[in-house]
């Protein structure tokens, strides 16, 4: 069950953050896979730096959509 908490989870927070970057991000399905990867990259800039953002299902979909705008930056630059 939790492999499928992640997994809709990092896709809200995909399609969030291509939604907030410029450009729209790599299209929906794209988007989906770098939300579920920057659901994974969030948590650990955010253990790294010690902050805890909002606990449950709302945390961690910011968490994960922040996470997303980093991969969606990073990838916009290879992008170019």
């Amino acid at each position: 069950m939790s492999i499928l908490y992640a997994l809709l989870i990092g896709a809200i927070a995909g399609w969030l953050a291509g939604k907030l970057m410029k450009g729209g991000g790599f299209g929906l399905l794209m988007n989906i896979v770098l939300g579920i990867i920057g659901g994974v990259v969030g948590n650990w800039v955010f253990g790294f730096i010690g902050i805890s953002i909002l606990d449950g299902i709302v945390g961690d979909i910011i968490t994960g959509a922040i996470g997303a705008i980093i991969i969606l930056f990073i990838a916009g630059l290879f992008k170019k």
